[in-house]
């Protein structure tokens, strides 16, 4: 198994932006090259994986993907795989040339994700309105093993979609939890408003979300989901059960932009299941490297405050970003380090 290519250590909210930028370049670069794939809500929440994996509110093994002793992640979603292959990549789970095999016979990296092929996913999943109910069960597992043992229970965390949530599955699952007082259960909806026919608004409107996950018993954050520090905070709160009471789960309800990132992706319908063309990515590449760009000057500002101006080396990961980011540009396909 590869090295991670950061630190051993919690990122802070810049370097998470920073690796949810590499990202979201990585999705769009292997979404190229596979000519299929789904970038819209791969990019909305590429904030929100970043943050849950990168921040230090889900514990789990940073160096065996297949150690599932500790926290639990469940992509209901799972067409939105490439945003998670983008994150095991930048643990050092998943190779260079993993990263260019998506969708392709064989490959690890299937359209919706395979647990038999790729390390580190629960299940296979894909089916939309499903992962809710099996990481409940997970959930509730986990909390009967907790009784007997005296420790307590391992969180599970399971990323929705907005559009999956008219599904009738999920609100047998939000009953389910409720009445099983599952507070290690952590849902995490990607509310960006689209799905694959158009406006979840318009295509069957949610109403007000978070007074219906309310009214099955549950507790409800709401954040802005691509605000590293929002995310964060929810996160911490929900694991520590600070806001979630006594015995409720918790959905943390994020509100995102589909295609978040790339400008002429952004809340537009038809980027649900389109792969960019060669000269699509390169444009889309070509913003998210100028965003990167802002991203790095404020780090270096923030490390000269911090030093002064003798220049000390920074050992923050924004240095590691920076000095990475140098080798893995190449000619403008290549996967990026963070």
């Amino acid at each position: 198994m590869p090295s991670s290519n950061l630190p051993e250590r919690d990122l802070s909210d810049l370097e998470i932006e920073l690796a949810a930028n590499s990202m979201r370049r990585n999705i769009i670069t292997m979404l190229e090259k596979s000519k299929s794939g789904h970038p819209g809500g791969s990019l909305s929440s590429a904030d929100i994986v970043a943050t849950l994996f990168f921040s230090g509110a889900m514990k789990y093994n940073h160096n065996n993907p297949e150690d599932h002793t500790q926290d639990r992640f469940f992509l209901s979603k799972g067409h939105v795989a490439p945003v998670v292959y983008a994150a095991y990549y930048l643990l050092g789970w998943l190779h260079d040339d993993d990263m260019m095999t998506l969708r392709q016979l064989g490959s690890r990296l299937q359209g919706h994700p395979d647990n038999h092929a790729c390390p580190g996913f629960e299940v296979c999943s894909g089916s939309l309105g499903q992962g809710l109910s099996v990481a409940a069960g997970c959930a509730l597992g986990l909390k009967l093993t907790s009784l007997e043992t005296g420790e307590r229970s391992p969180k599970v965390f399971v990323l929705l979609g907005d559009g999956e949530l008219q599904e009738g599955s999920n609100w047998e699952a939000l009953m389910f939890a409720a009445h099983h007082k599952l507070d290690n259960l952590i849902a995490l909806v990607d509310f960006n408003n689209l799905q694959i026919d158009g406006h979840v608004t318009d295509v069957c409107s949610l109403g007000d979300l978070g007074e219906k996950f309310r009214a099955f018993g549950w507790n409800v954050i709401r954040i802005n989901g691509h605000d590293v520090l929002e995310v964060r905070k929810a996160l911490l709160a929900a694991r520590d059960g600070k806001e979630a009471g006594n015995t409720a789960p918790t959905a943390i309800i994020c509100t995102t932009v589909k295609g978040k990132g790339v400008s002429f992706m952004e809340d537009k319908v038809n980027w649900h299941g389109v792969a960019p063309s060669e000269a699509q990515a390169e444009q889309a590449r070509e913003e998210l490297d100028a965003a990167r760009e802002l991203l790095l000057i404020q780090a270096e500002s923030m490390n000269e405050n911090k030093h002064g101006a003798t220049g000390h080396p920074s050992t923050s990961a924004g240095a590691t970003l920076a000095a990475n980011e140098d080798t893995a540009r190449g000619d403008g396909e290549e996967v990026a380090n963070v």
